[in-house]
């Protein structure tokens, strides 16, 4: 028996929604954008880093006019989906244009001569913050051309700042720090925007390889990347950024300008719920509070957000290694960190920092003075990308919680900035993690495929260290 059709909604009862807009899509045929007569014969052109915006040309990623799209992708990040399904429940209409009034920046970023250089920036539209205003022209012909970075002001009320405040490490000035400890501060969100040609010189692939991978690797979502070359940029469907600034913004860029700076990857479990696994959350507090001082001592904080949760590989890869390594035989210990994420993941690390420094071009910052962090990755992306770095600051010993020493010894032996000896072999092979909170038999592995692969390992490891040869 044939299986029946799926039956179609009805139609919207909205009087204004005609089947011959794109309103309601499912009484027209569906267009293929990789198709030639999707797009104009000559999509508004882009010369990425080009000398002034009017020569560089504005990115129009959005769907209402498909003549004028001159990007692959569309606009919002990974949320571009939730857009989607709005549009495929009928809660948005397709056609909808954004009402812009009052959205421009509070602050004036930019620009800075690195916005005009096509090495420099090759993940972000540097004129994202300020379409409306380098982009009027465009406007007048009717673009639907969207921002791409937000600029607003806040105030952030964190706890670990009332307690400096508290202890007198801190004291409110009025300015940056507030009576009631508050941290006043200027914030941007920035969604990604990828010049390829510039992403895969900055990874030295082939620019043909590397859109095809990623055509593959997304199952064929994004077809124009193997089939319109003459679109170079990518609207990616990944999280974005956000940059939190202390203190006078427009010092940034300046020569002599003070800044204290942290690049911080995401991490929910410990930024947010305060998991003690990682000392993600500590080190991002002690840097707000490094960047309120270096702020009221005249310069200027900022604090990078990378959307790129568990190192890029996700949040469930992420448990799937916190239970490998609390389960392991030996316990949870500094020598096993990193295999047993690429045990899991295949890779031990995928946030490739070498696209992180495109928004501290964008912010103008040629040098660091302070630079709260240990990575050894992330320093030297930064310095190599051309930005001096001063002087390093490790997390406060007294802020790494117990069950994050795993983690700093395992980092710190394998190349993170430390003021003081690196761990010995004999010390990375102790169990330092705590086994998991209510497991029944603590280190014993439950029997599935996955599982006898990794006892098979361990048992091997162990003859082995022993020099003997397994039978």
């Amino acid at each position: 028996m044939q299986p029946s059709e799926p039956s179609r909604p009805d139609p919207a009862p909205d009087a204004a929604r005609s089947d011959s807009t794109r309103s309601d899509s499912t009484n027209r045929h569906i267009r293929l954008l990789s198709h030639p007569g999707s797009y104009g014969v000559s999509p508004v052109p882009i010369r990425w880093g080009a000398a002034t915006p009017a020569e560089r040309g504005p990115l129009i990623g959005t769907l209402g006019d498909t003549a004028r799209r001159n990007v692959i992708g569309s606009h919002s990040g990974s949320y571009a989906v939730y857009r989607a399904l709005a549009v495929a429940a009928r809660a948005l209409d397709p056609e909808h244009q954004a009402d812009l009034t009052d959205t421009t920046p509070t602050h004036v970023l930019g620009p800075h001569p690195q916005w005009h250089d096509p090495k420099r920036i090759v993940s972000l539209d540097p004129y994202g913050a300020i379409v409306h205003e380098v982009f009027r022209d465009y406007y007048a012909q009717g673009c639907d051309i969207r921002p791409t970075i937000a600029v607003t002001a806040a105030h952030l009320v964190l706890p670990e700042i009332h307690s400096a405040v508290a202890a007198g490490r801190l004291v409110p000035d009025g300015k940056v720090l507030l009576e009631d400890a508050s941290c006043k501060v200027t914030k941007a969100a920035i969604e990604p925007a990828w010049h390829l040609p510039g992403i895969a010189e900055r990874f030295g692939v082939d620019e043909g390889r590397l859109r095809r991978v990623l055509f593959e690797e997304t199952g064929g979502m994004f077809s124009e990347l193997v089939t319109r070359g003459d679109l170079e940029v990518f609207l990616p469907p990944i999280g974005g950024q956000t940059v939190y600034m202390f203190g006078d913004v427009s010092l940034l860029g300046k020569p002599g300008a003070h800044v204290t700076a942290r690049v911080h990857d995401e991490c929910n479990g410990s930024d947010v719920f305060g998991s003690d696994i990682c000392t993600c959350r500590p080190y991002l507090t002690h840097a707000v509070e490094e960047c309120v001082r270096g702020a009221q001592a005249g310069g200027v904080g900022v604090i990078v957000y990378f959307r790129k949760e568990g190192r890029a590989l996700g949040e469930v890869t992420k448990f799937l290694v916190y239970n490998a390594r609390k389960r392991q035989p030996g316990g949870d210990r500094a020598e096993r960190y990193f295999a047993r994420t690429e045990c899991v993941a295949g890779v031990q690390d995928m946030r490739f920092q070498e696209l992180m420094p495109d928004v501290l071009h964008w912010l103008g910052i040629t040098h660091i003075s302070r630079f709260v962090s240990m990575s050894n990755m992330k320093h030297d992306a930064v310095v190599n990308a051309g930005i001096s770095i001063g002087e390093r600051v490790r997390i406060p010993r007294e802020l790494i919680p117990k069950d994050a020493r795993v983690e700093m010894d395992a980092k710190v032996a394998a190349g993170y900035y430390t003021d003081s000896v690196r761990p010995e072999p004999g010390e990375l092979a102790i169990a330092k993690g705590r086994a998991l909170d209510a497991e029944p038999q603590p280190g014993v592995v439950v029997e599935t495929a996955d599982s006898a692969v990794v006892v098979e390992a361990a048992v091997a490891e162990a003859v082995a260290s022993r020099g003997v040869k397994p039978e």
